[in-house]
């Protein structure tokens, strides 16, 4: 850090997060409750709670900040309630209905569900429109494009309102000419319309996949635009220096401009930046592998980094849409703080997936809600303070939490108001344990193996509970949970992928230097995108994948490899690490048979500066930091246990507590369970452990 501070913001569906780091060292959490309706302002209010905090004014603070990094669920948002921009597709004649057709078959898990209802279309059918053209898979032009068509489909998306358009032609990855023609003609016709060129954001083989992304990327581009036009014009009247930096779902940093282009690539950017800071938060303790649960609000999300690398998505299926460009894998489930708690058909009690986010919110907030949600359970069974929240800036309403109960709940089941809680506690946490199952267990992991790290402001009453039905016996709980992905943000890189398709079998020199060119030509695209935005060579830095396959083989797999020039001689390690991904993923290879090259990628970082962390010092002891007791519950019965209650923030490095106990920080609230030890490490986390 060259500056005095660095701010990170998280905007959730029930909270944004910030965290101001100190070039000093050291970090500051603040919490403001979201506002969907217009997320600048959420900002704003956030950014008030930190001038009030330093006692100095905005203007002072902003200008001597070196990166404002902001991560947002506008986009995912947008997506979820299908309230992105009209959009319109320009496609080759013959080929409108790809993306309803699907390559045939429905997503994974209800393929042969027959009453499964198809997925809402981005662009509806009469926004569809074909042109003549035809590019061949060698790259000759049968057919050329017709520009009339072109021109014609622009007079009907003017006449229907249209705002952006995705382009994407059926090879144009190998001959892109076609798709940049149609560009300029859009664009001479339609000026103000965003245009998404298919071939220049997802250029790789798969049309039905280039397609889906162009258009989930068109359909939010205008929604991210104007986004980051509100949040960098208000940065820039606080006399911000640098440009505000926006997460992205690959795990980096990039500008406005470019998320505004490449809007896709903000999809998930919010849960995005947790595994980089569960990686930081476990590093004193030499963990690699390390699930990391964020429970929010309104979502409960998984990440998993084994060996210190985190699994990345490409071409998957994403609410419904797929999704070709690469994505930090994040599991997420409908189990939040205010996740509601109701009775099915069969008269079985189920959680979420809906929620009751931050507007009304739980009942316990008093702002009008009537649905018993999490957090009204958690009030009930004691785990959270009643005075209230945050500090006590969000007061909670107990009794409000108890009718909400009791008449949804505990009455209609003929149970007592505390069984009623503890069944709706133990429903949340069955669902996130099977979310943390499919990421581990169904992929090859034991989750035994990983130690468990606690983000999210809610998670942090449900870790211990999570932890002991994995078989998990390690937990940290940094005291910045509840800002963890805040917190990532701030010690993440910039990070670009650059994409190129290159079919070649690896059994000539014509195809070695087919591949090492076209490696040098994308990554000289992301060195001159980096050195404008400030970066040496000397701050960059470039991981090379390969997806690969037998000849013969219709799937490929993603190899990645070190940067090296590919000949007769490097191309043995090529192939090597190629046998030994496949043998890894489908238990046999053939080192015989010959192998071949769909799509390259290269993953270019532009290092920065990370800040330092602060030391807590030695305390004195647990008991200096009690600060009473209060009766909770924790088993089905329904039975109360007095326990401890201490202050988080009276305690120091190496204070030992044993379960069962609660630990109030100023934004979460940590259960100790029953069978469990707490002890505080200087790096600013809770080491949890259970009890041998």
């Amino acid at each position: 850090m060259n500056s005095k501070y660095r701010l990170g913001i998280d905007a959730g569906g029930t909270f944004t997060d910030f965290v101001l780091a100190e070039q000093a060292g050291g970090s500051r959490l603040y919490k403001t409750l979201s506002t969907p309706a217009d997320p600048t302002l959420a900002i704003r209010n956030g950014l008030a709670l930190i001038a009030e905090d330093l006692g100095v004014a905005l203007e002072e603070i902003i200008p001597n900040c070196d990166l404002c990094i902001n991560g947002t669920t506008v986009g995912l948002n947008a997506l979820i309630q299908h309230k992105g921009a009209r959009t319109g597709l320009i496609c080759t004649a013959g080929h409108e209905d790809s993306i309803e057709i699907r390559n045939g078959h429905k997503e994974d898990g209800y393929r042969y569900d027959a009453e499964y209802p198809p997925a809402v279309m981005l662009v509806p059918r009469n926004l569809r429109k074909g042109v003549r053209e035809r590019v061949l898979s060698n790259g000759t032009v049968r057919t050329p494009m017709e520009e009339e068509d072109v021109r014609a489909a622009c007079r009907d998306f003017i006449e229907e309102g249209i705002e952006t358009v995705a382009i994407s032609f059926v090879w144009s990855v190998l001959y892109p000419d076609h798709e940049r023609r149609a560009a300029e003609i859009v664009r001479e016709m339609m000026p103000d319309a965003l245009v998404t060129i298919g071939s220049e954001l997802y250029p790789q083989v798969r049309e039905y996949t280039r397609t889906s992304t162009a258009i989930t990327n068109a359909y939010l581009a205008p929604i991210l635009k104007n986004y980051v036009t509100a949040v960098d014009a208000y940065f820039r009247s606080l006399g911000a220096r640098a440009p505000v930096r926006y997460f992205q779902s690959n795990g980096g940093l990039a500008t406005g401009d470019v998320v505004a282009d490449r809007s896709v690539y903000a999809i998930n950017s919010g849960p995005a930046s947790a595994p980089r800071a569960g990686l930081h938060v476990t590093e004193p303790f030499d963990e690699k592998n390390v699930i990391t649960v964020d429970m929010g609000g309104t979502s409960f999300d998984i990440t998993l980094t084994y060996e210190g690398v985190t699994n990345l998505n490409k071409n998957i299926d994403f609410l419904r849409y797929r999704i070709g460009v690469p994505m930090i894998q994040v599991e997420t489930l409908g189990a939040g703080g205010g996740s509601i708690g109701w009775i099915d058909d069969m008269g079985l009690l189920q959680m979420g997936p809906q929620s009751a986010g931050s507007d009304p919110g739980p009942a316990c907030y008093g702002r009008g809600g009537v649905e018993p949600t999490t957090t009204d359970v958690n009030l009930v069974l004691g785990y959270l303070n009643p005075d209230g929240l945050v500090g006590g800036r969000l007061p909670l309403d107990k009794a409000k939490a108890e009718d909400a109960i009791r008449s949804r709940i505990a009455e209609p089941l003929g149970l007592s108001l505390e069984k009623a809680a503890y069944g709706m506690f133990t429903i949340v946490n069955a669902n996130m344990v099977n979310g943390i199952r499919r990421v581990s267990i169904e992929r090859g992991y034991d989750p035994r193996d990983f130690v468990l790290v606690c983000a999210g402001g809610a998670t942090g009453a449900h870790i211990t509970a999570i932890a002991r039905e994995m078989g998990i016996d390690r937990i940290i709980v940094p005291k910045l949970a509840s800002g963890l992905c805040a917190f990532g943000q701030i010690i993440s890189d910039v990070k670009y992928n650059h994409m190129a398709t290159c079919p070649v079998r690896l059994d000539n020199e014509e195809a070695y230097e087919r591949v090492n060119a076209l490696f040098r030509q994308i990554e000289q695209e992301g060195r001159e995108h980096l050195h404008k935005d400030g970066f040496a060579d000397d701050r960059i830095r470039i991981t090379r994948s390969l997806e690969m396959r037998y000849v013969g083989q219709v799937h490929e797999c993603t190899v990645d490899v070190e940067t090296f020039d590919i000949d007769a001689q490097t191309v043995e390690r090529l192939k090597d690490a190629f046998h030994r991904r496949h043998e890894q993923l489908y238990t046999y290879s053939e080192p015989k048979n010959t192998v071949e090259v769909v799509n390259i990628e290269s993953t270019l970082y532009g290092i920065v500066d990370k800040p330092s962390d602060a030391r807590l010092s030695s305390g004195g002891g647990a008991d200096g930091a009690l600060k009473g007791t209060r009766m909770a519950i924790f088993s089905r019965e329904g039975e109360h246990t007095r326990t401890p209650v201490y202050d988080g923030r009276k305690l120091g490095a190496g204070d030992r507590i044993e379960g069962p106990a609660i630990i109030e920080e100023v934004t979460t609230t940590i259960v100790v369970e029953p069978g469990w030890t707490a002890v505080l490490h200087e790096g600013g986390s809770y080491v949890i452990s259970a009890q041998r």
